[in-house]
């Protein structure tokens, strides 16, 4: 397993499926996340890069479906589903929802295995990091092929494909007013597709990596009409 590999991130609040499904499918190559409610898992899917949740639908609390809910509002990853066997309404309701498939329980391993990598092969390529190249502002140094951000003093910020692309966007554009409708259209991929509010989602997400004050922000400003400007002056990094 490499840090290349796909990381997956499986939901159950039941111990005896989370954990021995995640050591199933590290066997398969992948690197695996493992939350037992949804507040664990908003919490790693805003700060990870994750290329799949594989989610319980009944949980205590927030159940799977609005955490599905949110997880396509914001632009994915692509989830499959764990339903009851007998419960063919959640099943209905996750995929018209935005679950990519979902699986009955109990379930096989190696038949959730086979649907997780067939999701993932109908999932859109990723698209290009634009021109690849390292640029510097404000102390922080952007790879977008990496998707990887380092302040020069020792901080590292993990940016999700999203956030990586977003940011590339205002580093073409320094001190320069991107609006909704632009970042939109140049925010290819799942991220964009739900509604405009997203990108201030996103926007959000982004500052409280960079900003040391997010409530208070100096790189990443909010203009008038429903704008975003990145107040630093960008170079190309060695």
């Amino acid at each position: 397993m490499t840090d290349t590999a796909e990381q997956i991130l499986v939901v159950d609040d039941a111990r005896d499926i989370r954990e021995p499904l995640g050591q199933y499918l590290k066997k398969q190559g992948f690197r695996v996340r493992l939350a037992a409610n949804a507040a664990e898992a908003r919490g790693i899917v805003e700060t990870a890069r994750i290329g799949l949740v594989v989610l319980d639908v009944m949980m205590p609390g927030e159940d799977g479906l609005s955490l599905c809910r949110w997880l396509v509002a914001r632009g994915g990853p692509p989830v499959i589903l764990l339903t009851a066997m007998a419960d063919e309404t959640d099943r209905i309701v996750g995929l018209e929802l935005g679950a990519d498939d979902y699986v009955t329980k109990p379930f096989n391993p190696r038949e959730l295995l086979a649907r997780v990598r067939a999701v993932l092969r109908r999932a859109p390529p990723p698209p290009p990091a634009f021109d690849g190249t390292r640029r510097r502002f404000a102390g922080w140094t952007h790879d977008p092929a990496a998707r990887d951000l380092r302040h020069e003093d020792g901080r590292v910020a993990e940016l999700t494909s999203g956030e990586s692309r977003l940011l590339a966007l205002f580093l073409d554009a320094p001190r320069t007013v991107l609006d909704r409708a632009r970042l939109l259209d140049l925010m290819a991929g799942r991220e964009a597709k739900a509604y405009d509010r997203a990108i201030d989602n996103q926007i959000s997400r982004l500052r409280r990596k960079i900003e040391d004050d997010p409530r208070h922000p100096r790189l990443i400003l909010t203009e008038w009409g429903g704008g975003y400007l990145l107040a630093a002056d960008v170079e190309v990094a060695p």
